[in-house]
């Protein structure tokens, strides 16, 4: 019997025995993976169709289906529910049952408090009816968008003609107060509200303003990929750019150095965290928010898409009592994320956890979560330096950075302590000589080095538009196969629809490398060997390279060709 998970819908749904074990084992493995909503899932897995969804939830819950696609709402039922109270509860009225109650549709009809909260709130009695969520949250931005300000194209046009804001920055000037008040101006609140709301909603994961000397740009990356937005007039950047800065609390006057903060806010009923940078530049302050949605990020082991022997070998060797486990790749390849997921593995009451970040992601109850600051003196090694006299079990290192921190690693794990850490390298015997090259003895490295993982983190093919094609000659030579090497696998591609907004791509994948430090390793690091040896000999022992790894996810149909290059 599969056992229950989190998802209201999965559960229902395997209840009234219209799941069988396999398909809720399936659907819950990929909620795992992903953040996409079940009834996504199990449309794009061809399991259920969404009317015969609809038509479960509507009957478990007593109430009915009110299609909204094309439905026209009149101006009097939008009334009945404030713009505020529909945004916040992601709800919309639909119109009066014979009694004379409110029905009202709701992104999520699982959410036991919202009939309450929505009667409180509109002052009227409320039945909540069932529709595709989707329809839902559009249904909001087109009939609350007016309201609200409009969209983002509509507040452009306004901000545009508005000349007063255009006047107002240039007698602001340098003026630290006239900027503080710009900032607080409606319209600028509003399109900062708007740009961060639909950044989220897209699934960024960074946001970019960048004033250029005749342009302001305004960019985000999906699934590693920057996408620009309508660029707004070059004199918002000064107001736009001190609006961020007075929600991250930062110094407005000061613009002349970088600034680091950070900003906590709820956007569509989630709670986001937006870790903010600026850059003094020629033109102005470059800033770049990172998105970090506590709600998308799954920190269990099994939602990170290992293969079983990379999922076998990292489970148990974070279990042992010494030693250094190592994650490598580029920035952004989902390193931290991995270390996270097995410090929540190896969170029980009889261990203490510490770790030493640049800086502090997420907060994770039941461990002690340190922020490095190089500016005020708190460094990795000092910080770790402090940890050893904390009586830890397992310390995470945000990163080895220098010979001084690999040092008090290697002292922790031979004082019998677990470490956990990450490198900056191409792959994962790149790491061993990357320690050697930093002045670690080697033969400090082999007794206490168990293993590194190498990772990237490729998109996936939109599950929507993915097809079959037939590769040609010259795009299988990029992965050094020929024609005879195929048999019958299957390559896919995204053709671009809707859902992916045209890319082919949605969401995105790990790839991995695991090199075991066995004794035929330690023997080569005490050699001093280079890079190329130790991966030739990884390899002849059976090590499964970034390349190989990439083979298995374009066969699985899960990626393409051109991403796989791309990244191996």
């Amino acid at each position: 019997m599969a056992e229950e998970i989190s998802d209201p819908l999965l559960n229902l749904l395997h209840s009234q025995g219209m799941l069988d074990d396999l398909q809720f084992e399936e659907v819950a493995g990929e909620l795992k993976r992903n953040a996409t909503p079940a009834i996504q899932v199990l449309q794009d897995f061809s399991i259920m169709k969404l009317d015969d969804i609809l038509h479960v939830i509507a009957s478990a819950m007593g109430t009915e289906v009110v299609p909204l696609k094309d439905k026209e709402i009149s101006p009097e039922t939008l009334k009945l529910i404030p713009a505020k109270v529909a945004q916040m509860y992601r709800c919309l009225p639909v119109g009066l049952n014979g009694s004379g109650v409110l029905q009202v549709a709701v992104a999520d009809p699982f959410n036991p408090q919202l009939a309450d909260e929505i009667h409180f709130a509109a002052k009227r009695e409320v039945q909540i009816v069932v529709s595709d969520p989707g329809d839902v949250v559009r249904g909001i931005e087109r009939f609350y968008g007016q309201e609200d300000g409009g969209g983002y194209d509509e507040i452009l046009k306004e901000l545009g003609r508005d000349k007063k804001i255009a006047a107002e920055v240039d007698e602001a000037g340098d003026d630290a107060k006239a900027a503080a008040a710009l900032a607080n101006e409606v319209p600028i609140v509003k399109f900062v509200n708007l740009v961060l709301q639909q950044a989220v909603q897209d699934r960024a994961s960074d946001i970019h303003f960048e004033p250029f000397e005749t342009e302001f740009r305004i960019r985000y990356r999906v699934d590693g990929a920057l996408y620009e937005m309508a660029p707004p007039p070059k004199h918002l950047s000064l107001p736009v750019i001190s609006r961020i800065k007075v929600m991250a609390n930062l110094n407005i006057s000061e613009k002349r150095l970088p600034q680091d903060g950070r900003i906590s806010l709820t956007i569509s009923g989630k709670q986001i965290d937006l870790r903010v940078s600026t850059l003094p530049t020629a033109f102005g302050e470059s800033v770049v928010l990172r998105v970090l949605d506590r709600g998308s990020v799954n920190l269990e082991v099994e939602s990170l898409g290992f293969p079983k022997y990379v999922y076998d070998f990292v489970t148990e060797v974070i279990q042992r009592p010494n030693g250094i486990f190592v994650v490598t790749g580029p920035t952004g390849c989902g390193k931290t994320t991995t270390l996270y997921s097995c410090l929540r593995r190896v969170n029980v009451i009889d261990s203490k956890l510490l770790t030493a970040e640049d800086p502090v992601e997420f907060d994770i109850d039941g461990i002690m979560q340190v922020a490095v600051n190089e500016a005020a003196g708190m460094t990795f090694a000092k910080a770790l330096k402090s940890f050893l006299r904390q009586d830890p079990d397992i310390i995470m290192v945000g990163e080895m950075r220098d010979l001084e921190t690999a040092q008090i690693s290697i002292q922790a794990s031979l004082t019998g302590h677990l470490v956990l850490s990450t490198l900056h390298t191409n792959d994962s015997p790149g790491a061993v000589t990357r320690l050697v090259d930093m002045g670690v003895e080697p033969f400090l490295i082999s007794s206490t080095l168990m293993a590194v993982l190498g990772q990237r983190l490729v998109r996936t093919n939109c599950k929507n538009c993915r097809t079959p094609f037939e590769p040609t000659e010259q795009q299988l030579a990029l992965l050094n196969l020929s024609p005879h090497d195929l048999g019958d696998k299957v390559f896919h591609y995204g053709r671009g629809c809707q859902t992916c907004n045209d890319t082919g791509y949605k969401g995105r994948k790990g790839i991995f490398e695991l090199l075991v430090v066995s004794d035929a390793i330690r023997t080569l690091i005490n050699e001093r060997a280079p890079t190329v040896v130790v991966r030739q000999k990884a390899v002849e022992l059976g090590m499964v390279t970034l390349r190989e790894d990439g083979l298995r996810s374009i066969f699985d149909g899960d990626t393409s060709i051109e991403e796989v290059v791309k990244y191996t």
